[in-house]
């Protein structure tokens, strides 16, 4: 498994939270979707920080159905101070460890997945969300709720950069709405909780995370050119390529979730991303292209029936907020970034899909 990382970037991710990490000692964290990309990060750093600057292990207990992940992406079963167990969170769950921080990550995420699974999506955002939440409540423990910044649906130009207090402009209806209205009720039950418990509860509103560990087949435009380039065929941009993003290297992205988990300011909403550049996906192609030293030949096409159009125009985050509360900042230009990613990409990538 160690060939799906790079273990400098491990070691980025705990040097970025050196200052708070003894807020760790000791601790128990339960996380829902630890077979998923940002999951297996979390154990990795777990385990890198039980072995070298923990005196008292932290413990973190993994849960995943596995319905989008693999059984070999089990949480990283085995490292230290990491359990795996493998449970559908839309059912009850009964933890007999105390626990001091409840993460609920678990949900389907990826267009192509919630596209296929769109009532399983809305379960789990809403009625694992809730029984996550129960459990956060029975111990008192902090929790974390990964939303999304498709909550904020297509924002219109003068809310670009977005902020948290923005409301959102999303269809109920929409070919996406089973994952941005699941978001939307996870989030409502979360305040809630924290209104009517006085629960610690935190939102996260993450911004387009990549990096080394992104599946292969899971239908994201870097993951997706990551196997197109591997396999030696042209491109495929959806719609007209001009709408917009702004992209997280994975360092910058599970630095800021891990100092949100820890310092989050109770009942607060956070968007965890990088606010520049905000480019356009032919212009990512140019980025692309000078990352991995060639000419691509590209293709703009149509959105496929598997994967649902009405994708917003923008998408860019206004991250002031978690600058000032959780002392946050990204460091990774989108081509460095890129240049880690395509190179781990290039090893591990079949060009299959």
């Amino acid at each position: 498994m160690a060939q799906l990382y790079l273990q400098s970037d491990i070691e980025e991710i705990a040097r970025g939270i050196e200052d708070i990490r003894d807020k760790l000692e000791g601790r128990t964290i339960l996380f829902s979707g630890g077979g998923g990309f940002l999951g297996r990060y979390f154990s990795l750093v777990i385990d890198h920080l039980n072995r070298s600057a923990l005196a008292t292990p932290c413990k973190l207990i993994m849960l995943d159905n596995l319905i989008t992940a693999t059984a070999e992406n089990d949480g990283q079963a085995g490292t230290e101070g990491v359990s795996f167990m493998e449970h559908d969170i839309i059912e009850p769950l009964t933890v007999d460890e105390r626990l001091d921080y409840v993460v609920h990550a678990a949900g389907i995420a990826s267009p192509y997945y919630y596209r296929a699974y769109p009532l399983k999506t809305l379960d789990v955002g809403i009625t694992g969300t809730r029984n996550m939440l129960e459990i956060a409540r029975e111990n008192g423990a902090r929790f974390m709720f990964f939303s999304s910044s498709e909550i904020y649906g297509d924002p219109e130009p003068q809310h670009v950069p977005t902020q948290e207090s923005y409301m959102g402009r999303v269809s109920c209806q929409g070919p996406r709405a089973c994952y941005d209205e699941s978001k939307r009720v996870g989030e409502t039950l979360c305040s809630i909780y924290h209104a009517m418990h006085g629960l610690s509860t935190n939102i996260v509103r993450p911004f387009n995370v990549y990096g080394p560990g992104m599946k292969e087949n899971d239908y994201r435009v870097l993951s997706n050119f990551g196997s197109r380039i591997k396999g030696g065929r042209p491109l495929k941009v959806y719609g007209d390529g001009r709408q917009t993003r702004t992209f997280c290297y994975v360092t910058d992205a599970m630095i800021g979730f891990m100092r949100l988990m820890i310092l989050g300011v109770p009942g607060e909403t956070y968007n965890i991303g990088n606010p520049e550049p905000e480019v356009s996906m032919l212009e990512l192609v140019q980025h692309v292209e000078a990352v991995v030293d060639r000419d691509m030949e590209t293709h703009l096409i149509e959105y496929p029936d598997s994967y649902p159009g009405g994708e917003p125009t923008r998408r860019c985050p206004d991250i002031r907020k978690a600058r000032i509360h959780l002392g946050y900042e990204p460091q990774v230009p989108l081509r460095a970034g890129l240049k880690r990613f395509f190179d781990w990409a290039m090893d591990i990538y079949t060009g299959n899909p």
